[in-house]
């Protein structure tokens, strides 16, 4: 679980309502259902206009994996090849095939599987590399939902302030509501950039960082499938995966 985006969506939204009130505002005022209406609806109807429906059904998912989303620690995926290589010098392939069942990365016991299966290692290396590809793919499309979100919300906004405004302009002769009605239209305004870069852009490229580690993680694993099915010693096997990670990072040779 990351709750770095939750933090940073309540430090994002606690500045500036905590700004607004200290200038003696009042969140109330911040408040108008028609301009929600033409932004968010409007926002939300074009964005799904662009998307199959699938992925619009799937967007409250897709945001939560932002904050739920979970990774294999590479130290230990390195620490299991380490251990596959040297089980498998001593006692064959076939012997992993008990092992990989407590293994808790898909990606991971699958290639292991194929390597088991005595799969000849090229096309070993391109099911997984597909895999990946088509990974990277998914993970982009829903990136792109809400980079579109973020896209319309200020030109949606615009729309409303300008509705606004002409309902202002249709209604001069009470001078004294002219006040209200236009702070009201400038909320529309409000909504759209706020919600967009305060809330769907982020999210996006949180996302975007997400989906590269995973992606980052799967090469590093088809590297150590690879390298067990070539007989490489444990210590290659440790030195080749070691390189997918920062210096401060890797396994040392008391690991």
């Amino acid at each position: 679980m990351d709750i770095a985006t939750v933090i940073g969506l309540v430090v994002s939204f606690t500045g500036f309502l905590g700004g607004f009130v200290l200038e003696g505002g009042h969140l109330s005022s911040l408040i108008q259902i028609s301009a929600m209406v033409i932004v968010f609806g409007g926002t939300f109807g074009a964005t799904m206009a662009s998307f199959p429906l699938d992925k619009s059904i799937s967007l409250p998912m897709l945001m939560l994996r932002s904050v739920l989303h979970t990774s294999e620690n590479p130290r230990e995926i390195i620490r299991q090849f380490v251990a596959f290589a040297d089980k498998a010098r001593r006692e064959g392939l076939l012997v992993l095939e008990e092992d990989i069942q407590n293994v808790r990365d898909d990606f991971l016991r699958r290639g292991i599987q194929l390597v088991i299966d005595g799969t000849d290692a090229e096309l070993v290396k391109e099911v997984l590399k597909a895999e990946v590809e088509y990974m990277r793919h998914r993970h982009e499309v829903g990136i792109q939902y809400l980079e579109t979100l973020g896209a319309y919300a200020p030109t949606f906004g615009i729309i409303g302030t300008v509705m606004g405004l002409v309902h202002v302009l249709s209604n001069l002769s009470d001078p004294s509501s002219l006040g209200p009605a236009i702070a009201a239209a400038f909320l529309a305004t409000l909504y759209g950039v706020v919600s967009a870069n305060a809330v769907f852009l982020p999210i996006g490229s949180k996302l975007k960082i997400v989906s590269a580690h995973e992606a980052h993680i799967r090469e590093m694993i088809i590297e150590g499938v690879l390298s067990i099915q070539a007989g490489d010693n444990p210590r290659i096997v440790k030195e080749k995966l070691n390189a997918f990670l920062p210096p401060k990072q890797r396994l040392g040779e008391e690991e």
